[in-house]
């Protein structure tokens, strides 16, 4: 059999993501510029002391321990920490690749501010005194005319300290603005206030579980924190727990499943319905079932027949009354939910429906369930004192419509900005603060979002990085990387208890590069008044130590503090979000007869951090090749479109166009396209720049009318030959 390169880096790689991933012989393998890191840019320390230094990962929501080997005082290797209660010594091919980041040329090494049109890459050097005297003199002048609601910021997360920074430093000059990058979070914290009555979110006790249901969750993609769900496949595999995955696409995860069961693109909600019809009309509740589902029962069993789900999803009837019976019969049943790696939004009535299989198999804050696990409340500061400019400005209605009209519940739509920018708006937007996320790559219809950040007078980038954000910026103020900064990282991805780990530097900075914290609170001095009083620090490190408080001992002791017993937020359910209608793809099926799917994979960041070279090169030749990137389409599918294996065609949808190659795969059902995320940038440097396919260039969201926020699975399409 012949095994090419990539193909080989693929199977070595791909293979080690059922258990956890450990470093690679990297000397037994070509291309040695990128797997010893012996770039031009990152010279060889001499020989010296080995020592190794712990940390946090927080290069995804997973908050892995991390150790970094040092010798002679420089990083040359990150693995995972030993004895860390989430990873145990394990680490994933992101984390592995730090250092890339770390010593790679893509970081912006000092402040600098634009001189050229926007876009055109043409900065200056400047000096942070100058950097933040930039800001505040704008910042100031737009308060002074009392139009601070024009100043807004987006945000990676809202947990942790340096995000709540963010929105002090705004509620302080008198913003209602503060957004995050969206994802299954916003989902999922809704459906627990809707249906729990409390503000938190779900968690996901995988360990204890004997029987797992998956929805299209990535558990070996991505999803949740990657390498603890790695450990959890492994540990399904040796208790031999049946695992079902429910998905239109044979992913990794389906593959490594017991069973994969094919369903139609945008049902899911459907299929979790209609298994919970038959274990009510069978009545394999289990004796735990929690309350709350009252007269609803009745509807379940008249909406949701098995013959009409069959009909919906394309699942055969007998295939559902066996998922429903495998899923009574087990002692700690478990459905999960949120597609690929939880990166989008998702519907309420799908994270609804997948709540009422847990609440019917009565594992609702139970072991081996799902638990509603309140907010974390570490974070206990002095309220601001709002002065009267920032009291008029904060009345405004937020640019996002979140928490007002029909979406009172929602706190961020940031999948709403570019029409609020681009016209749609209360008011127009002045100053743009981007910390931890690249929403001009990120956000879907990145076009109309390139349109809408091209009418913003200022925008401010604190990116560590030059990505495509950061090349529309006015102003670059560089923070630090992960490993050479104090910052608590809360791990919430899919935990059933609060976990927050540190952050601290294991080197130097290794350029002119200042903590966020640290520019925000010298922004805030600066301004006076107020401004200066809501920020009493003297630096960031001591707000933090302050702010963790008792928990800073432990965190500087070894790394990560656990809440010992969770409290959950309640244990009755409220039904809400069941009476809106499935969200349907965009664009007409005569004009579009396809549909295009995004997916996730581990090999792929699909997020704020691009993919280091480490990862680009285990991508397979069926993902990209060269600077091609591919579709997959069944073969049916092909004959019918009438494209084969490695052809260059067409690929539109409602939002855009673009140039692929065709992969023939059987692993997706006829009349599906699937495309990778995370590919496409026209940033970072030339391992990454210019390869593949911007997803979000071809799909656009599409408003949950529950919640108001993006629940896009996909987008219809057409393909055809180039």
């Amino acid at each position: 059999m012949k095994v090419d390169r990539r193909s080989f880096l693929s199977f070595v790689i791909g293979g080690a993501a059922g258990t956890a991933l450990s470093p690679l012989p990297w000397k037994l393998m070509d291309d040695s510029s990128i797997w010893s890191q012996m770039w031009p840019w990152t010279p060889v320390p001499p020989d010296g002391e080995v020592v190794y230094e712990d940390s946090t990962c927080s290069l995804c929501p997973g908050g892995c321990g991390i150790s970094v080997r040092k010798v002679d005082n420089r990083a040359v290797k990150i693995e995972g920490q030993p004895g860390h209660p989430l990873n145990d010594g394990s680490i994933c091919i992101l984390g592995l690749s730090g250092l890339q980041m770390l010593y790679g040329p893509t970081r912006i090494k000092s402040p600098m501010k634009r001189i050229g049109e926007r876009g055109e890459g043409k900065w200056q050097k400047i000096s942070w005194d100058e950097a933040i005297a930039i800001l505040t003199e704008k910042l100031s002048d737009i308060r002074d005319k009392g139009e601070a609601h024009t100043v807004a910021a987006i945000a990676g997360s809202d947990s942790g300290t340096v995000p709540a920074l963010i929105r002090r430093f705004l509620t302080a000059y008198g913003s209602p603005n503060f957004m995050r990058t969206p994802s299954q979070r916003d989902v999922d914290e809704f459906a627990v206030k809707a249906l729990f009555g409390g503000n938190g979110r779900t968690g996901f006790d995988v360990e204890n579980a004997d029987h797992i249901l998956s929805f299209g969750s990535g558990f070996v993609d991505g999803w949740g924190s990657p390498v603890r769900m790695f450990k959890a496949a492994s540990l399904w595999k040796e208790k031999d727990i049946t695992v079902v995955q429910v998905e239109p696409r044979l992913s990794n995860s389906a593959a490594k499943a017991t069973r994969w069961v094919p369903v139609n693109p945008g049902t899911e909600a459907d299929l979790a319905l209609g298994i919970a019809a038959v274990l009510v009309d069978g009545n394999m509740l289990n004796t735990r079932a929690i309350s709350g589902l009252g007269s609803w029962k009745s509807d379940l069993l008249a909406t949701y027949t098995t013959e009409h789900v069959s009909q919906t999803t394309g699942v055969d009837a007998e295939v559902i009354v066996e998922l429903a019976t495998g899923f009574a019969d087990a002692n700690r049943p478990l459905a999960l939910f949120g597609r690929g790696k939880g990166q989008v939004s998702g519907s309420l009535r799908e994270t609804a429906a997948v709540c009422i299989l847990n609440a019917l198999a009565g594992n609702i804050n139970q072991e081996g369930g799902m638990w509603a696990i309140p907010e974390a409340d570490y974070i206990q500061w002095p309220d601001v004192t709002i002065d009267n400019l920032a009291a008029a400005s904060l009345a405004q209605v937020r640019l996002d419509g979140a928490g007002a009209g029909k979406y009172t519940d929602a706190r961020y739509l940031t999948n709403r900005l570019a029409d609020s920018v681009n016209g749609g708006g209360p008011y127009p937007m002045q100053v743009l603060l981007v910390a931890g996320a690249n929403p001009c790559h990120d956000l879907p219809d990145t076009q109309s979002v390139k349109a809408a950040f091209s009418r913003i007078p200022l925008i401010v980038s604190f990116s560590s990085f030059q990505d495509e954000t950061a090349a529309m910026a006015d102003l670059l103020l560089p923070d630090h990387v992960y490993l050479e900064r104090y910052q608590d990282v809360p791990v919430e991805a899919g935990l059933a208890r609060q976990m927050i780990g540190l952050s601290k530097p294991v080197v130097s900075p290794q350029f002119n590069t200042r903590h966020l914290g640290e520019v925000l609170i010298a922004t805030a001095r600066a301004m006076g008044g107020s401004m200066a009083e809501a920020f009493p620090w003297s630096d960031y490190e001591t707000c933090l130590e302050e702010t963790l408080a008792e928990k800073w001992d432990a965190l500087m002791e070894t790394g990560v503090w656990v809440q010992a017993d969770t409290d959950p937020v309640a244990d009755t359910l409220q039904l809400a979000g069941m009476d809106a209608p499935a969200v349907q793809a965009e664009g007409d099926v005569n004009s579009f007869p396809l549909l295009l799917l995004p997916y996730d994979s581990i090999k792929l960041t699909s997020g704020y951090v691009g993919e280091a070279p480490f990862m680009i090169k285990a991508v397979a030749d069926t993902v990209i090749k060269g600077t091609d990137g591919f579709i997959e389409i069944n073969p049916q599918t092909a004959g019918a479109v009438g494209v084969r294996e490695g052809e260059r065609a067409t690929l539109t949808t409602p939002r855009g166009e673009a140039q692929v190659r065709v992969h023939l795969f059987e692993g997706i059902k006829p009349g599906v396209l699937a495309m990778a995320r995370g590919l496409g940038h026209t940033a970072y440097d030339g391992y990454l720049a210019g390869k593949g396919v911007n997803v979000n260039e071809l799909i656009g969201p599409v408003e949950d009318p529950s919640t108001g926020f993006d629940a896009a699975w996909g987008i219809r399409a057409k393909l055809v030959k180039a």
